[in-house]
């Protein structure tokens, strides 16, 4: 019997990665805060590896895995800061922005990684 597979689009694989980063951002905050209840964070950590895994399928994988660690790590420190009430270094901030460079130019300059 043949089974037909279905392929993603690139665009489509972008999109799961940065799905799974921003849901990264919430069961990485929900380790620390308490305000965000264990149920969402069990469900944003499985759906969120759920997304990366099948992004991985389409893009290459280093990539897929940096970039949704980047993201979370982003938007877990954005977190941090608004929570701890706003204390931020100009050094802190040069960080955060070169790393957000480098998820761009990582976005930018990858291509499929089937195979």
């Amino acid at each position: 019997m043949n089974k037909k597979i279905k392929t993603m689009s690139e665009s489509r694989a972008w999109g799961y990665v940065i799905l799974g980063g921003l849901l990264e951002i919430i069961w990485a905050s929900g380790f620390k805060y308490e305000s965000v209840p264990s149920i969402v964070v069990l469900i944003s950590l499985l759906l969120s590896f759920e997304l990366i895994i099948s992004a991985a399928k389409i893009l290459p994988v280093g990539t897929v895995y940096a970039v949704f660690a980047g993201i979370g790590t982003l938007g877990a420190t954005a977190v941090e800061i608004i929570y701890s009430g706003g204390s931020v270094s100009m050094l802190r901030v040069a960080f955060i922005l070169l790393l957000l460079a480098c998820i761009i130019s990582l976005k930018l300059t990858s291509r499929g990684g089937r195979g």
